[in-house]
């Protein structure tokens, strides 16, 4: 069993050391959930396996296949809105519109509420960021605040008190509706509440990191790479903003009936809307139409590598050891799902993957407990966004590397403090809250 355990947490190691040398998570996946099924001693084939066994092929593969069967329509429709909205203009419109609002002193706001608004209206977390990135440059230049600070600013209000907040459009907020049989809005006076405390907590940290380094003479570094082609011709934003109130209403009228399916409807509406208000300023909607579908495969499949992963780690006897601890922590039974949920979204390194990973093994065994599926829902939800962004996360490679440009060291600290702290902390607020009644 000893060996059992050191294949379980050598194996996340594995996978977070690969994908921090930048290894793909299509092969570092595999590669580590091999690791863990030959130290658990798990056959690597049926073949090699008794008739209906574990084994290492069939438990990667199904937990593969399984999440692509389940999310990909989502994962589509959900890349294509997004990337119609930025083809379109829309999204920019709407950020600068946001920045005007608020002004040039408040760089760091403007840039958390822009994500917001576009991330709580069902656009994809990577399209925020790529979306917003210009204009955060432009806005800390010309406010003279470090650079390093930017990635945690797109972060924070994307991934924080927006993606798992109830109604939200985005993906985290509705796989529990499957297993808990609840919907988007799921403890919202509860989720209302942490939200607001992880906007203020999370905002009030932020600024005083970025003030602190400005008083010890940091300031912001132009580089070659920050000259944007800035398009002149962008639609109104007010009339931007209509896609994304579709992709809300149409949610919430037929979350009822439908549960997660409401999803496809409603983003696949938020296009159709995107496309009749703003089709004079698309640059080219065959190309968005394109990408987005390229990047719903890459992300589902970046996703699906570590479900797989998962599905071989929750398939050894060391995993069934660790849920039946973290099962009966003492006190409240929210306490161990929302611990069971993050552990697992930290060795996916996917919040939904995480999700994905833990509730069907989780939901039925509170659920017969008789904890309250809305509580459950709102708890998981939050606590699948903390340990998710650890250093080796994909969407955090993606923003600070990729997008951003800055190194783990200059920006993470900063990153990681309002991905991971602050809704781990909100996590453990929501706890208290249903624990009282509310």
């Amino acid at each position: 069993m000893i060996l059992g355990f050191i294949g379980l947490f050598g194996g996340l190691a594995l996978l977070i050391y690969l994908a921090m040398r930048g290894m793909n998570l299509l092969i570092a996946a595999p590669l580590a959930a091999l690791f863990v099924a030959i130290l658990s001693g798990l056959p690597l084939f049926p073949q090699l396996a008794e008739e209906g066994a574990v084994n290492f092929f069939s438990n990667y593969m199904t937990g593969f296949s399984g999440f692509i069967a389940s999310w990909y329509l989502m994962f589509l429709t959900g890349a294509i809105f997004g990337k119609v909205m930025e083809d379109s203009g829309a999204a920019d419109s709407i950020s600068k519109w946001i920045v005007c609002k608020i002004g040039m002193k408040r760089a760091a706001l403007a840039i958390v509420i822009a994500c917001a608004v576009l991330t709580y209206g069902g656009v994809s977390l990577f399209v925020v960021a790529f979306s917003v990135y210009p204009m955060a440059v432009s806005l800390f230049k010309e406010a003279n605040l470090p650079r390093r600070f930017i990635p945690a600013a797109l972060a924070f209000g994307s991934t924080t008190f927006t993606m798992t907040s109830a109604g939200s459009p985005e993906i985290q907020n509705w796989i529990p509706i499957e297993y808990l049989g609840t919907n988007a809005y799921a403890g919202w006076q509860v989720s209302l509440i942490v939200a607001v405390f992880m906007m203020i907590f999370g905002y009030w940290w932020l600024t005083r990191a970025i003030n602190k380094a400005v008083r010890k003479g940091e300031s912001f570094i132009e580089r070659e790479t920050d000259h944007f082609e800035q398009r002149r011709d962008l639609p109104n934003p007010i009339l931007s903003f209509i896609p994304l109130a579709v992709v809300l209403l149409i949610s919430f009228i037929f979350h009822d009936l439908l549960k997660q399916s409401a999803l496809i409807i409603a983003l696949t509406s938020g296009i159709i809307a995107t496309y009749l208000i703003n089709r004079k300023y698309f640059l080219n909607i065959g190309k968005a139409f394109t990408e987005g579908t390229t990047g719903a495969i890459i992300a589902i499949a970046n996703t699906s590598a570590v479900v797989g992963f998962g599905g071989v780690v929750k398939a050894t006897p060391a995993f069934e050891q660790a849920v039946t601890a973290m099962t009966n922590i003492p006190g409240s039974p929210l306490v161990g799902g929302a611990l069971a949920v993050a552990i697992i979204a930290g060795l996916t390194g996917s919040s939904s993957g995480g999700q994905a990973i833990a509730l069907p093994l989780l939901a039925p065994h509170y659920l017969d407990l008789g904890v309250d599926p809305e509580a459950l829902h709102r708890v998981v939800a939050i606590s699948s966004g903390s340990l998710d962004s650890l250093p080796s996360g994909g969407y955090v490679v993606t923003t600070i590397r990729s997008i951003a440009g800055e190194t783990h060291m200059d920006a993470y600290p900063m990153f990681g403090a309002l991905t991971v702290v602050v809704p781990a902390i909100g996590t453990v607020l929501a706890v208290i809250l249903f624990t009282l009644g509310l």
